[in-house]
């Protein structure tokens, strides 16, 4: 199959001015929006599934390939992919109807911030969290709404584990790797040089056939100690 895709357009030439502000903002203040029942029920069959002692989150898995994938590379792990679409976790069926009983992994439809809610309020520790190419939402007005500048920084960063990040554009990575900073989490950024096959998602293999640069932003969020802003 042949993909192509335009490299991200912003009016953002690096990471915006006011990360720090608004990350600090959201770490005093409290997340009230209520959880939706869909989304907690979704969380409990998923929770209900797990048959691994260490669980790996795959936000925004799509159509779960990248899920199928890291599935295969840690099987002695529980990996649950999470996508709000139904459409997108449909589009392949076999790891639709693979995933679940007998797996390592099970695809559930559900939003992210409810069910990253859902999972820290149980106090589950992820032992990698994998956030592939999320919606860099690349208009400087729109910066509210990248994860690492959302009220959901304070929840990632309690789910705990090795986050991995993946973006086809730089400034997402400088940006999410400044808010960490804000919190003493050290991170690391570098050019991932990965062969075809390699690709977790289809995402990534799309951007990887139109000669994007990817780039992965890794932290260890395991550390137990209090971080203060």
């Amino acid at each position: 199959m042949e993909y192509s895709s335009k490299s991200v357009n912003s009016n953002q030439a690096g990471p915006h001015e006011k990360v720090g502000e608004i990350v600090l903002k959201h770490w005093h203040s409290e997340f009230k929006r209520p959880i939706a029942e869909h989304n907690y029920l979704a969380y409990q069959k998923a929770k209900a599934s797990i048959n691994r002692s260490s669980i790996i989150f795959d936000s925004g898995c799509g159509n779960g390939n990248s899920t199928a994938n890291l599935a295969a590379q840690y099987p002695d792990s529980f990996i649950i992919g999470i996508d709000k679409s139904l459409s997108r976790l449909t589009r392949n069926t076999d790891n639709w109807h693979r995933s679940g009983q007998d797996k390592n992994f099970i695809l559930v439809r559900a939003d992210l911030i409810d069910f990253w809610r859902l999972a820290a309020d149980d106090n589950i520790k992820l032992l990698r969290h994998f956030i592939l190419y999320p919606n860099p939402w690349p208009k400087k007005q729109h910066v509210k709404r990248r994860w690492h500048t959302s009220p959901m920084l304070k929840t990632i960063m309690s789910l705990g584990g090795q986050l991995e990040v993946r973006s086809n554009w730089p400034v997402y990575i400088d940006e999410f790797s400044s808010a960490l900073s804000i919190f003493h989490f050290c991170s690391q950024k570098k050019i991932l040089t990965l062969d075809f096959a390699q690709c977790l998602s289809d995402f990534e293999k799309k951007y990887h056939q139109s000669n994007h640069t990817l780039w992965q932003l890794t932290a260890d969020l395991s550390i137990d100690s209090h971080h203060h802003a």
